[in-house]
């Protein structure tokens, strides 16, 4: 099959970065892409805005650069469309739970066509053609909650919930989107699958008992549900819970808790750390009794010592200062807005989010950021009786290191126009 790669050069604030570039799942958007749809493309052609669509009369499948979609989505949309033998569009219904409830919120990438939202992914059986029937799969939803809270907290609603899709498919068009593909169509996602095939599947079952039987641990410790890579170093003391992914040349050390999480390769994780529901890029470090919940950090950064994230996403290459607080609960009755596909604050759909800060900033200690507050890539802050509490998007204008005698040290690799600096960071 023919990959056709189609271009979102728009970037995705506060990282001024286009999707394809970020990280989901601990790898590069457009690798996860190629890796996803590796069994089924023989060849790919990347397009640019400017450059005409090939006219090559071959099975091929188009997509759009910023779209996060998984396995178990294109296998099924490749399978019905390939049974219509015709030529269809990825679509989703209106009343779709999964995609109004998360997808829909801040995009802006999705066209309204009567009662369905179209996506861009196309597949064409004998090359383009004009005609395209709009085909939608079934996300198979299912409500499964993350908190037990007081109901004052719940918005009128009871417990807190997501809608965890069985399939992805969801366009990257806000920092929210990366936190969604991540914790909602990611690590919820990969747990409901399991349990579904717990509950189906009579020798999978039997398999997992039986291998934690022979280990002698609990199931959820198995090897089966905790993957681990090569050369690390795990401290009896620590407790990993999966289903859990971890790479190579991983240190996790005494009293550490990690439930459900994707660690990526060289990785230090000390002493008491809290991990749950969270993607840890490679490289980045966690010292002593730091604390994420259903977090994102790509590459190359430190949380320090006594810091607490919740859901939040962190770009690479970024330090957060100890004793830093990054609120994710409105403490008034007013819906939470964040930044949209358009960098303008919409209703985030959310009752409760996290923050996002972007790539190369430096955050010094004893922070506090309020829900959906972002900091612009290149940052520096340094807590002062000025600024503690960041109740606003931060941009890079607004950082300290303007006022800093030695500001020139400090480089911007990441420019709002996508002209990415050829320095190196500055640590």
């Amino acid at each position: 099959m023919y990959k056709i790669i189609l271009q979102a050069p728009k970037l995705i604030s506060p990282f001024n970065e286009p999707a394809r570039d970020l990280r989901i799942q601990n790898h590069p958007l457009w690798l996860h892409q190629r890796n996803v749809l590796a069994p089924y493309t023989t060849r790919e052609k990347e397009l640019d805005t400017k450059e005409r669509f090939p006219a090559d009369r071959e099975e091929m499948i188009v997509y759009r650069d910023n779209l996060f979609f998984d396995e178990e989505y294109i296998r099924n949309f490749i399978s019905a469309a390939r049974k219509k033998k015709r030529a269809v569009r990825a679509a989703f219904s209106s009343e779709d739970p999964a995609f109004k409830e998360h997808a829909l919120p801040l995009s802006t990438s999705y066209t309204l066509a009567g009662d369905l939202y179209l996506a861009d992914l196309w597949y064409y059986p004998k090359g383009p053609v004009a005609d395209v029937e709009p085909m939608v799969i079934d996300l198979e939803p299912r409500e499964l909650g993350y908190y037990h809270v007081p109901t004052y907290m719940a918005d009128q609603t009871g417990d807190l919930t997501f809608q965890v899709p069985l399939r992805s498919l969801l366009a990257i068009d806000s920092w929210v989107h990366i936190f969604i593909a991540d914790v909602v169509y990611g690590l919820f996602s990969r747990g409901a699958r399991f349990e579904k095939r717990l509950n189906e599947d009579l020798v999978f079952k039997l398999k997992i008992f039986w291998k934690a039987l022979y280990e002698g641990r609990q199931i959820l410790e198995s090897s089966e549900l905790v993957k681990i890579g090569s050369n690390c170093i795990i401290d009896p003391h620590a407790i990993i819970h999966g289903p859990t992914t971890i790479g190579d040349n991983v240190t996790i050390n005494a009293g550490a808790v990690i439930e459900n999480c994707i660690i990526g390769n060289n990785v230090n994780i000390s002493q008491d750390v809290q991990l749950m529901l969270s993607v840890v890029g490679d490289g980045a470090f966690l010292p002593f009794r730091a604390s994420l919940f259903m977090t994102t950090v790509m590459e190359n950064s430190m949380i320090a010592q006594n810091t607490c994230l919740q859901m939040c996403v962190v770009g690479r290459n970024t330090f957060i200062g100890a004793g830093s607080t990054f609120t994710d609960y409105n403490l008034v009755p007013a819906p939470i807005r964040a930044l949209d596909g358009n960098g303008k604050l919409s209703i985030s759909n959310r009752p409760v989010i996290g923050s996002a800060v972007g790539h190369n900033c430096r955050i010094g200690s004893g922070m506090i950021v309020y829900p959906a507050r972002t900091i612009e890539s290149d940052v520096v802050l340094a807590a002062s009786h000025e600024r503690r509490v960041i109740d606003k998007n931060v941009g890079y204008e607004d950082s300290d290191h303007h006022m800093f005698k030695y500001s020139v040290l400090h480089k911007r690799l990441y420019e709002p126009k996508g002209k990415e600096s050829q320095q190196l960071e500055s640590w």
